[in-house]
């Protein structure tokens, strides 16, 4: 039975901020590479990994590399697990964006948003294809008792862990939520994923706070 931990990477100074970040190259903030200090020392602590996947953007690459150094293993990279990428809107205030928007707003556009790409980027429906294929190449090359750390974004693992759960794509981002460095473990057994820890930050409160 595979299990597969999926974590989002540190705080960086556009999360701080309320910036898309998309794909752009934001490095870690202190608080950010404390954070990923922290989950290291936790995973490390309760689970032996034989794998460490990640991607390829640099503060996903940062959070991972302290996975590495904990875990012995040396991270690979994928732009599967990249963020969404919000085209010409990266690096603008979040909240501004999706305020004049309607389009790409899933609060009033609804399922129609799913669809919505910004000039340049791609639509949520883009990135959970992406996402998934990602998943399932994760899933074909791990053996039944391997476990395998991933680390990504808030987005892809919105989409990611609605669709372990069942849910569409709107209820999935609508209803996702991850803090920096919060780590998730999904379970496989006979084809079937299973969420069995989400969004956990327990480690975390000391060493950030």
């Amino acid at each position: 039975m595979p299990t597969v931990l999926l974590a989002r990477h540190g705080e960086t100074t556009w999360n701080r901020d309320g910036r898309l970040q998309g794909w752009a190259p934001t490095p870690l903030t202190d608080r950010g590479h404390d954070q990923a200090r922290a989950l290291a020392a936790a995973v490390d602590a309760e689970y032996d990994v034989d794998r460490i996947v990640a991607s390829d953007l640099r503060r996903a690459r940062q959070t991972a590399s302290y996975l590495g150094d904990s875990t012995g293993r040396e991270p690979t990279y994928e732009s599967a697990w990249r963020e969404r990428d919000f085209g010409r809107y990266q690096g603008l205030p979040r909240a501004a964006v999706f305020e004049d928007h309607d389009r790409l707003s899933l609060d009033r556009a609804g399922h129609a948003a799913v669809d919505a790409r910004p000039e340049s980027g791609e639509s949520l429906r883009d990135v959970h294809e992406r996402v998934l294929t990602g998943w399932d190449r994760i899933l074909a090359d791990s053996g039944p008792d391997e476990t395998v750390a991933v680390v990504a974004h808030g987005g892809p693992l919105y989409l990611l862990l609605g669709t372990v759960a069942g849910h569409d794509i709107v209820d999935a981002v609508m209803g996702g939520e991850q803090h920096n460095c919060a780590l998730n473990e999904v379970r496989v057994a006979d084809g079937s994923s299973r969420v069995v820890a989400e969004n956990r930050t327990d480690f975390l409160e000391e060493a950030t706070a």
